[in-house]
């Protein structure tokens, strides 16, 4: 598997367009000049390219369980150690538990650039961020001391297990038990399946945690209350949590999923009883811009392939004519088709990546900014786009990795080409961290009407700054700004459909939920690409011995601009059917 760390793109995306070395306002941005961050994402791409990627395909056999161990693929044990002895997993975390205390940005960044090479890799190290940051933000100052430099230093693993068989999005259904004891822990008895990393051989502990329901919990979501359950106790001894199955699933064989039996184990209340939905969102919310990071990442391995795949297959002329006379055909790349496909692609991961750095820039913001009422900005519109980033990265994530497999053609259905092992671990992303459909109604049902709006009229006040900062640029006007516009016309006409019917009958709100969280995408990453833009523009006036990088950034964002922002008036459109095409057909007649 060919892996190609986005190295030049990730510096014009943070130095250039969102020009966070310029930013002291915000902590710990104006250390990361573009040396530092070119020397961390170099070292990343490293450990990347020749221990990531090499092992992805050995990791598609899958994980054993063998005398109640669970065994992960050859090679997988060395690269987790090779990632420790890097500091990699301790980048984000504070420097009192032994991390590096690096912003967001610099974190999300690298993880692009692993995972796009072994994505079932990393799955146990994104996931062990996200307990260290659950346990950082609500737990005692005794469950910091014990876990935060294991987890921070990547000796100790972590897990977030809530699904158990009678429920998934309704964790309100959840039925495991958690009894008080006499010392003040608590013993769990219950089952979890579908636990990424729930069992391996990958570190000495691993820390769980748990969402159950303590003797007196009211029923519903109000009544779950959050725990932390370590495989191996303190003194040593094996907890009362097994795994029963390794799930055998489509792809991402290399992360093991579990089914996890508690039988009395042992844990600890973490945060205030009943109050275990909140405190583990901090957990989800980070995880889903993890996934959202993931599914890029599919999409950016799956272009680099079938680029290097359509250079260098012959199949056919060229329509005007041969282009390689002195071959028997002519490659792929000049059929007009197989170029629109791989610029659809090329066109989507670039604006997702600004995307996606924009909104992790907002994360920075929202925690290390030194203004309070520019942190709360932040917060309110991160709030906003998390749903689109999850749902939008990842969608777009397989539909990508699908049209990059059909450039390959029946090359590309055959087990060994790693085009079809990328369309098969994509698809997960779309459904596990919250579904797409939940993410959708999340962002309509929750996010729009917050705090009365508040966070979309930020979002729209930042697009207009934007626009009106850049008003006289005539360079950017007719192919970035006035696209832009039309977009933006598009959102502002489906939140006044929503306004007008949404209240009066929910579902024609709902009915047209996935395409306004599609359409809020398309003007986020129509933004980006306007930001980039602008960026690439200046770029060509200060530094022209670069000058094919940023013509090629100009006619890729041209091309987004043109044939995929339009899509908002599609999108509009079925908005304004409402409820009546999508609620008519009697259940009966399905």
């Amino acid at each position: 598997m060919r892996h190609d760390p986005p190295l030049r793109d990730l510096r014009f995306i943070l130095h250039e367009t969102l020009r966070i070395d310029a930013r002291p306002e915000i902590d710990g941005y104006a250390d990361l000049t573009p040396d530092v961050t070119e020397a961390i994402f170099a070292e990343a791409g490293k450990i990347a390219t020749d221990i990531l990627a090499p092992l992805s395909a050995v990791g598609d056999g899958g994980c054993v369980l063998e005398n109640g161990v669970v065994r992960t693929p050859e090679g997988f044990r060395a690269a987790v150690d090779a990632m420790r002895e890097g500091g990699w997993p301790a980048l984000e975390c504070a420097e009192e538990w032994g991390g590096q205390g690096l912003p967001n940005v610099i974190g999300l960044s690298v993880g692009l650039i692993q995972s796009a090479a072994n994505i079932a890799l990393m799955i146990y190290t994104g996931l062990t961020h996200g307990a260290y940051s659950v346990l950082a933000a609500h737990g005692t100052p005794e469950q910091k001391a014990a876990y935060l430099p294991k987890l921070a230093s990547g000796e100790w693993l972590g897990t977030m297990n809530l699904t158990e068989p009678q429920c998934g999005t309704d964790l309100g259904l959840i039925t495991t038990k958690a009894i008080p004891q006499p010392d003040g822990s608590y013993r769990l008895t219950g089952e979890k399946i579908w636990i990424s990393g729930g069992d391996h051989d990958l570190s000495e502990n691993i820390v769980h945690l748990v969402l159950a329901r303590l003797p007196d919990a009211p029923k519903g979501t109000r009544g779950i209350s959050l725990f932390v359950c370590p495989k191996i106790l303190p003194g040593g001894a094996r907890n009362g949590v097994r795994c029963i199955r390794v799930e055998k699933k489509m792809g991402l064989g290399g992360s093991a999923t579990c089914a996890l039996s508690y039988e009395d184990a042992t844990a600890w209340l973490v945060g205030e009883p009943h109050r275990g939905l909140p405190a583990m969102f901090t957990m989800m919310n980070e995880a889903r811009i993890l996934v959202a990071m993931q599914g890029l990442g599919q999409a950016q391995a799956a272009y680099h392939m079938a680029a290097d795949w359509a250079r260098e297959r012959l199949q056919g002329r060229a329509p005007a004519g041969p282009a390689f006379p002195d071959k028997p055909a002519d490659p792929l790349i000049v059929h007009p088709d197989v170029r629109r496909m791989l610029l659809d692609a090329k066109a989507w991961v670039e604006g997702a990546r600004c995307f996606m750095l924009y909104g992790s820039s907002l994360i920075d913001a929202e925690h290390r900014h030194d203004d309070p009422a520019e942190r709360e900005k932040a917060a309110d519109i991160i709030a906003l786009l998390i749903p689109v980033l999850k749902a939008v990265l990842t969608d777009g994530g397989f539909h990508y990795a699908v049209e990059m497999q059909q450039v390959f053609g029946g090359a590309g259905y055959m087990q060994g080409s790693g085009i079809e092992q990328i369309v098969r671990d994509s698809r997960i992303a779309m459904v596990y961290e919250g579904a797409n459909g939940v993410q959708a109604i999340d962002l309509v049902g929750r996010k729009l009407p917050m705090k009365g709006g508040a966070p979309v009229m930020a979002y729209f006040g930042v697009l207009r700054a934007f626009l009106k900062a850049h008003e006289d640029n005539e360079s950017l006007k007719r192919d970035f700004l006035d696209p832009l516009k039309s977009a933006m016309r598009d959102m502002q006409a489906a939140l006044e459909f929503f306004m007008a019917e949404g209240v009066k009958n929910p579902n024609a709100a709902l009915a047209g939920a996935t395409d306004f969280l599609h359409l809020l995408g398309h003007v986020a990453i129509g933004h980006a690409w306007a930001m980039m833009a602008e960026a690439a523009l200046t770029g060509l006036d200060s530094d022209p011995a670069d000058r094919a990088f940023y013509e090629a950034k100009l006619a890729t964002g041209r091309y987004y601009m043109a044939r995929r922002l339009p899509e908002t008036a599609l999108r509009l459109a079925r908005i304004r059917t409402g409820a009546e095409p999508v609620m008519a057909l009697p259940a009966e007649a399905f």
